[in-house]
């Protein structure tokens, strides 16, 4: 019997039969259903590998059809300090949902890289929470394919330094606009979002006072 070790998060997690579970992971590879037997016994082994807001390394076997067996499991990080704050918790789930129905869409390696920044980005205390949803929302337009221009306004244009602008909903994008929100401190705050890791971004100071325009803009280019 063939078997995959790899790490995983986990999506969801479905009682089924007398003491299974049938496990949603989200792995490097994709997406994979798996069933856990066993696990709401007492003393399963296989229990505390499979926690929320975690990263695991599970081994994963052969079963029927595309639902393998998860064969082990173990919890390489758990990221405690998200459900510590009732506001982070709530956006983790969000982003776990959001990112299982997003990948049944478009399929690649790129979300697990996603949700697994958010998680650690949540977790740690350095790092705002409204820069987290804003990386959050900018990588989640950009894997489902319709990243935000932050180098051109909606006609094709350089942005400019000098000009102001505001997102236009219908549009999709930045257009020009004198008594636009945006300067070219949110643009740029939004180029290093969408371009780097959130532990870089944690270092950037002077940030809080155009964190919430920034947030407006990326949670509605990403349609939530």
């Amino acid at each position: 019997m063939k078997s995959v070790r790899t790490p995983a998060i986990i999506l969801r997690r479905t009682n089924y039969s007398e003491a299974d579970r049938i496990i949603q992971l989200l792995t490097p590879d994709g997406k994979q259903s798996v069933v856990a037997k066993g696990v709401r016994r007492e003393k399963s082994r296989l229990a505390g590998g499979i926690e929320l807001f975690a990263i695991c390394e599970v081994v994963i076997g052969e079963g029927k059809g595309e639902i393998g067996i998860l064969t082990s499991s173990k919890l390489m990080y758990f990221f405690r300090h998200i459900i510590e704050d009732y506001d982070k918790m709530q956006f983790a789930y969000t982003a776990v949902k959001l990112v299982s129905k997003a990948s049944e869409m478009v399929r690649g390696p790129e979300w697990y890289d996603v949700l697994a920044e958010t998680l650690a980005g949540l977790d740690s205390k350095s790092v705002p929470f409204d820069l987290v949803q804003i990386w959050f929302y900018l990588h989640y337009s950009a894997v489902l394919g319709y990243e935000l221009s932050l180098w051109h306004d909606e006609n094709g244009k350089d942005l400019s330094p000098d000009i102001n602008y505001h997102y236009d909903v219908a549009e999709k994008g930045l257009k020009a606009a004198s008594n636009g929100e945006l300067s070219s401190e949110h643009i740029k705050l939004l180029r290093l979002a969408a371009t780097r890791q959130l532990k870089i971004l944690a270092k950037i100071g002077g940030i809080e006072s155009i964190l919430q325009d920034c947030l407006l803009v990326a949670r509605e280019h990403a349609a939530i």
